[in-house]
């Protein structure tokens, strides 16, 4: 098997238009594409086409008629929510951006890469079951783990989500499911409010659930040890056999939305233990999905230190 990354990016991403003065605004990906293209990742990244999701893959975790909802908002331009805007072509980006982690994804299940890296939007991890909120439409990465397992035969998934903001939909998709191991650190309190410590999973799932809420001003130094002491041994005694990334980069220093003081150091930091419990329990395997991430320069400089450790 090559050790190559994968990447996949489209520019009808870029259509996805939230309107003058939005955070979630199509400048992210020319900025995170340009970082790319002039770092030395870019010749070495196997570059993947994303096609969209169908809406079969879509209802793996959405309700029925969520798809027509969504589709119909677009198609009269009716926001979904207060934050969350969305243009005619809506759907059909939100379609493809499903559909860029799926690409990734099969590239790595079917061991093409060990590893990719999604640059898509909108991003996907607020949206529940039936809710798109907090500028998300689909929830790109719970749909993605519900492919491996009902496409590709894979049991035991795991998600790590590092968006400063608590992945509450991923979290609503999976809290009753053990088969899907979901982490969250997140700034508390912030958007949505959700996250809490004592949120561990339900029933059979009670413990596949672990959230560690953090106070405004946590730096590397903060997470590195979470990471060591709390996510590395829950991950190590679960032992999933692919890592989900959920890849939001707003626990930037330099990031409006949140008030973490991560440094792209400490992203590269945390992306290196991640590759280590992946080369331990799941062959390597890490599927990264872009999140949120609303500072132009702590986004690009993040994705390009992330892509540098997935490829090293």
């Amino acid at each position: 098997m090559s050790q190559n990354t994968a990447f996949t990016y489209h520019p009808d991403y870029l259509n996805h238009d939230t309107g003058p003065g939005h955070p979630e605004r199509p400048d992210r990906l020319r900025a995170g594409l340009a970082a790319i293209q002039e770092s030395d990742v870019w010749e070495k990244l196997l570059q993947i086409e994303p096609t969209p999701a169908t809406i079969d893959q879509i209802a793996y975790a959405h309700k029925p008629g969520y798809s027509d909802y969504i589709k119909q908002h677009c198609e009269e331009e009716i926001p979904l929510t207060y934050d969350t805007t969305v243009v005619h072509d809506s759907y059909d980006i939100a379609l493809l951006s499903a559909g860029g982690v799926l690409a990734i994804a099969e590239a790595v299940v079917t061991n093409k890469v060990k590893n990719g890296f999604a640059m898509v939007r909108p991003p996907g991890h607020h949206a529940t079951p039936g809710q798109s909120m907090g500028f998300c439409l689909f929830n790109n990465i719970a749909i993605t783990a519900r492919y491996l397992q009902r496409e590709h035969g894979i049991g035991r998934v795991a998600i790590v989500d590092w968006d400063v903001h608590h992945g509450n939909g991923t979290q609503d998709i999976f809290y009753e499911d053990e088969t899907v191991f979901f982490f969250s650190i997140h700034q508390s309190p912030i958007y949505p409010g959700t996250g809490a410590k004592s949120d561990k999973g339900g029933g059979k799932a009670y413990g596949t659930t672990l959230n560690v809420p953090v106070p405004p001003g946590s730096g590397d130094d903060d997470y590195i040890i979470i990471f060591q002491d709390v996510l590395i041994p829950a991950l190590r005694d679960y032992a999933p056999e692919v890592i989900l990334i959920s890849a939001g980069f707003d626990a930037h220093y330099l990031d409006p939305l949140g008030n973490i003081d991560i440094t792209a150091q400490g992203f590269a930091r945390l992306t290196d233990m991640i590759i280590e419990i992946a080369d331990e329990t799941a062959s390597g395997r890490i599927i990264s999905a872009l999140e949120g991430g609303y500072s132009l320069e702590g986004l690009s400089e993040s994705i390009v230190a992330h892509i540098q450790q997935l490829m090293s």
